[in-house]
């Protein structure tokens, strides 16, 4: 949607829009609402919508959003550093501060995209940035590189250290001996221009020998470098020039690794600025009551209960809407009656709903596929151009004329006005007659009766009027749709002490036919008043059984997906139970002889029958749910998406599909996967490849020394089993046990082609007598 600088002034976006920035956590967030327009499309406004409603809906049941108050811009110091080649240690520290936390919120949507499917929006686009968090991992949490950022700094640091130390002794050994002789102002050792040196009386300059490096402040005294700690100052400065030359490098180094990581930081930063303003959205919505408006793709609006944000706690709630039954607006009223607020108003809710954000409106709020916002309020006298208020009004009049398309949205303030009544008003007639051939949206202001009494009976045009309590004589802000405003001159005449005699008079001027157009209106708005009583407590009962609509389905998605839940669990116990029951029958079958061997084979193949039944029973349950789940996430997975293996933790990349069969790389392992089984989602936590027998890592606790897997199928038994031998070897173990069952060797076969793959897996072999034989698998593991 466009809108041009004029008309956001004055709609009076850029205050609001600082408003709301001031509401943020971070610069980024702070610029990202004050740069923030409307999106391309509808579609874009719906995800950002569903993203702030999945946002609200985690912190609701999980608590609060990832999080860091350190979090800063860097996007201006990577452009700096592209030119000056390197980044100081406080600046790569607030770049890894927004690794870190962009990590942590990457981890949160990965974890929680299935149950918050709004989230993942918030990563598209964006690479994981794991590798460049290490690099910066030789940064400490003041800025400076740590002493193991390369072995070279370690080692100069330690010599200056020493040497350091060295001078301490010598110095405060000189100290002891020169006090004695009363040569010193004092018994320190000081530092002057990174140099070791006594304070010497000026009398005993000469007696001490050495240089001079600075005077005290009372002149009395000065800063002597004594010749024994010459050369242990010259060696300090050489090492110091040392390891600053060295972490100039190291700096250098992970400045260049991260200029050509430029782009992708800018984009972690931006969608951290988002989230910033998601979370402020969210808190308008939690505490100030505002909703997001239902999006169409036709250009129209319904606006319930809508409040301009700019008016606080003064504003009256209006109910609008245009480009249904009617594609033109003509509002009338008293002056300072609302006119031009609710003009605003209707255009900053459309403009907050198409950047797919929030706005202070109600259940039942819609706005459509606005293309362009143009408006003509207030004064805009052009002094420099000399131009009149009419004709600085027309000018403006004709751009929005030549510019409009049947998506635009126009807003005429006091169409006619600022020349002749009659000629302003037929003039305005005349506009609002081309513009409804351009099939726009217009919202107009007017006090002319001809324009009040066109728009009565003109086919697509409505008219409204603001309220005028009679009582006080003064207006109540309140919008009425369907009927014109009323005259109330009169009236108010007559309440401040006119004459009755001229009140008459004029009424007998009016008898002409505008009286009668009167009564009209004012018998309209008596039955508006009663409509509208009669529609605020329907839209209170649409409002309650919305809620208790929304209730039920969320109770019933609810009980659903516990049902899901418990079956495919038990579904699995039943699997595991049937598959031990067959080996275990087997075992038993194998020991039998002769006759009894014969019957007891006929008897398992009875019960084999029954067991495929009940196996395809449940794989009839499992796929069906695989089905809709498939459904919900937008159909089966193509080459290049993330996808997740049905009933377990496994996600990984889509490699190949072959017909019905699909390769998923997860980690090291390259697993073929039945299609129907698989569930696209956002990018997951891979298996990770097995760290180097070199690399020091904690070890896991808690690990045993075997792992069953028997009964399970492929897809659902090697991850486990890659994971656990991953933890085994990181926990110390030297050798463990994988039990995968007898059968016919088809998991026994995967378990020892992914010990053949593993680095750190020495030897495999099967099991010996006692051991498990053929129906377990020892793995021993590289010292």
């Amino acid at each position: 949607m466009k809108c041009d600088e004029r008309t956001l002034a004055s709609l009076e976006m850029p205050t609001l829009l600082l408003q709301l920035a001031r509401k943020t956590r971070s610069e980024p967030g702070r610029s990202f609402f004050l740069e923030i327009s409307p999106l391309a499309s509808i579609q874009q406004a719906f995800e950002r919508q569903k993203l702030i409603a999945s946002y609200t809906k985690y912190c609701d049941a999980e608590g609060p959003f990832p999080w860091d108050e350190s979090f800063r811009e860097v996007e201006p110091l990577i452009e700096n550093a592209s030119e000056s080649g390197m980044l100081s240690g406080e600046e790569l520290l607030h770049v890894r501060n927004l690794l870190r936390l962009f990590q942590r919120v990457r981890e949160t949507v990965t974890i929680s995209s299935h149950a918050y499917p709004g989230l993942a929006s918030l990563l598209e686009g964006i690479s994981d940035m794991g590798s460049e968090l290490e690099k910066l991992k030789v940064i400490s949490d003041d800025g400076a590189l740590y002493d193991h950022a390369t072995p070279r700094l370690a080692e100069t640091r330690a010599a200056l250290r020493q040497m350091r130390a060295r001078g301490r002794r010598k110095g405060n050994e000189l100290a002891v001996s020169m006090s004695a002789a009363s040569l010193l102002q004092d018994k320190l050792l000081h530092v002057r221009r990174g140099r070791f040196a006594l304070l010497v009386r000026q009398e005993g300059v000469n007696r001490v020998g050495g240089i001079v490096l600075d005077r005290s402040g009372s002149g009395s005294s000065v800063y002597m470098e004594p010749r024994e700690l010459v050369e242990i100052n010259n060696q300090v400065e050489m090492l110091t020039a040392d390891e600053r030359d060295e972490e100039h490098r190291v700096l250098r180094g992970v400045t260049r690794v991260l200029v050509d990581r430029r782009k992708a930081l800018c984009r972690a930063e931006r969608a951290l600025g988002l989230l910033d303003v998601v979370h402020v959205c969210s808190g308008l919505m939690s505490e100030e009551g505002w909703t997001l408006p239902q999006l169409d793709e036709r250009p129209r609006f319904h606006l319930v209960k809508a409040r301009n944000p700019l008016l606080g706690e003064r504003c009256v709630p209006l109910t609008i809407h245009c480009g249904e039954r009617f594609r033109q607006l003509v509002v009338t009223g008293p002056n300072t009656g609302g006119k031009t607020v609710a003009l605003k108003t209707t255009a900053v809710i459309i403009f907050l709903a198409l950047c797919g954000l929030p706005a202070p409106v109600t259940e039942g709020s819609m706005v459509g596929a606005v293309d362009a916002i143009m408006a003509d309020i207030g004064d805009e006298q052009g002094i420099e151009q000399n131009l009149s208020t009419f004709s600085s009004h027309i000018k403006r009049t004709i751009h929005m004329m030549e510019t409009a398309a049947p998506s635009s949205l126009l807003l005429l303030d006091e169409l006619g006005a600022g020349t002749d009544p009659q000629e302003g008003a037929a003039l305005g007639i005349a506009v609002l007659q081309e513009l409804r051939q351009k099939q726009c949206l217009v919202l107009a202001t007017t006090h002319h009766n001809p324009v009040k009494a066109w728009a009565i009976s003109e086919p697509g045009v409505e008219t409204a009027s603001v309220e005028f309590d009679p009582v006080s004589l003064s207006p109540t802000f309140r919008l009425m749709m369907g009927i014109p405003g009323r005259s109330n001159a009169l009236l108010v005449a007559g309440k401040l002490g006119m004459p009755e005699s001229v009140i008459e008079k004029a009424r007998d001027t009016l008898r002409g036919g505008h009286a009668s157009v009167e009564e009209i209106v004012a018998e309209l708005q008596e039955k508006q008043v009663h409509l509208e009583a009669m529609e605020a407590g329907l839209a209170e009962e649409r409002r309650r059984l919305s809620a208790l609509t929304r209730e039920s389905e969320d109770l019933q998605n609810s009980i659903r997906s516990s049902r899901d839940s418990i079956i495919s669990e038990a579904d699995m116990k039943a699997q595991k139970i049937i598959a031990e029951a067959e080996e275990s029958a087997k075992e038993l079958v194998k020991g039998l002889e002769g006759a009894a061997r014969s019957a007891a084979s006929r008897h398992m193949e009875d019960r084999r029958k029954e067991t495929r039944r009940m196996k395809k029973e449940i794989s009839g349950r499992e796929e069906e749910r695989i089905r809709t789940q498939a459904q919900q996430a937008g159909g089966p997975p193509s080459v290049g998406d993330h996808a997740l293996i049905a009933g377990t933790s496994t996600t990984g990349v889509v490699e190949r599909i072959n017909g019905k069969k699909a390769e998923l790389r997860a980690g090291l392992l390259k697993i073929e996967v039945p299609v129907g089984k698989l569930i696209r989602t956002a990018k997951g936590p891979e298996l990770e490849p097995p760290l180097p027998c070199t690399t020091k890592v904690s070890r896991p606790k808690h690990v045993p020394s075997s792992i069953m897997v028997r009964g399970m199928t492929i897809d659902e038994a090697m991850p486990n089993v890659a994971r656990y031998l991953d933890q085994a070897f990181r926990a110390g173990y030297g050798e463990v046990t994988v039990i995968h069952g007898r059968g016919e060797g088809i998991l026994r076969r995967e378990v020892h082609a992914l010990c053949a793959r593993l680095k750190y897996v020495s030897e495999y072999r099967l099991g010996g007598p006692g051991e498990g034989g053929y129906g377990v698998t020892v793995v021993s593991f590289r010292k």
